[in-house]
């Protein structure tokens, strides 16, 4: 799905994620709301993306929100960005401050991914968010997981 306001020249954005699946591991969705500085909704996506586990699906919600956000604006643009990521997953987003271990070794590429990713910013930082403030990026997710083609257009 994506809908979308114009995008002028933003120096922040705030990007929400969520990741689920149904069954852990089961068909899984991402979702996506890209946000100015101000908190103002530039594009939304929400999509399924096969069989994976519930953080599997939430590294991945962030791998999509950074390549799209690159996408968007470009990479003059982004290197000049700071993009703050909204997660309600406390486990990926701790993992991804280096506050805490990964213990399974699948998520080693995932974690390296969102790691060169950032290296397109000029700032990326990771918070975790009470599933009340991340209400829209988990709609999307269960749109896209109820939905007959897997994307939300």
């Amino acid at each position: 799905m994506s809908k979308s306001l114009p995008a002028v020249g933003r120096e922040k954005l705030i990007v929400y994620t969520d990741g689920g699946s149904r069954g852990n591991p089961g068909e899984a969705a991402i979702g996506v709301v890209i946000c100015d500085g101000e908190g103002r909704m530039i594009k939304e996506y929400g999509e399924k993306i096969g069989v994976k586990t519930n953080n599997e699906a939430e590294y991945a919600a962030v791998i999509f929100a950074l390549k799209k956000t690159k996408a968007l604006f470009g990479k003059e643009k982004t290197r000049k960005m700071e993009v703050e990521m909204r997660m309600d997953s406390e486990l990926v987003a701790s993992q991804l401050n280096g506050e805490y271990k990964i213990e399974e070794e699948r998520m080693f590429p995932l974690f390296i991914s969102v790691w060169n990713l950032k290296m397109d910013f000029a700032k990326v930082t990771f918070s975790h968010v009470r599933r009340e403030q991340n209400k829209e990026a988990d709609r999307l997710v269960n749109m896209a997981l109820d939905s007959e083609q897997g994307r939300l257009l």
